[in-house]
């Protein structure tokens, strides 16, 4: 199998959305599975000013990829997370799985892309 079963980003901060155009400022977990089993795992939010959220659960098909938006207003998978807000992300899966942290930043009007695997064991 490959992967780890625990990731962790420390550097999570939703951006505004920016001016105008098709894109718009936003924070992504990409998660793959590139194994024969499905993944169940569970993502937390760790705050600076408060307790981490409720694990919230969700599957990565065997073999498959899968994108947690996290978008104003809708938050990630239930949990809001306000703009401008430093926050960590913890990832806990039953089999191994690789992820990875993705923000784009439009508040200068140029795109700033940035994408970093995080730490795992």
């Amino acid at each position: 199998m490959y992967g780890k079963k625990h990731w962790f980003f420390p550097d999570a901060e939703l951006p505004p959305k920016g001016a105008g155009g098709e894109l718009f400022g936003h924070e992504s977990i990409i998660v793959l599975n590139p194994n024969a089993q499905d993944a169940e795992v569970k993502m937390t939010l760790h705050w600076t000013d408060r307790k981490p959220s409720e694990p919230a659960a969700f599957t990565v098909a065997a073999g498959r990829v899968r994108c947690i938006r996290c978008v104003e207003g809708e938050g990630i998978l239930g949990s809001e997370v306000p703009l401008g807000v430093q926050y960590a992300v913890s990832l806990h899966s039953d089999v191994p799985i690789i992820a990875q942290y993705g923000r784009l930043d439009m508040r200068t009007g140029n795109m700033a892309f940035y994408t970093t695997p995080g730490y795992s064991e």
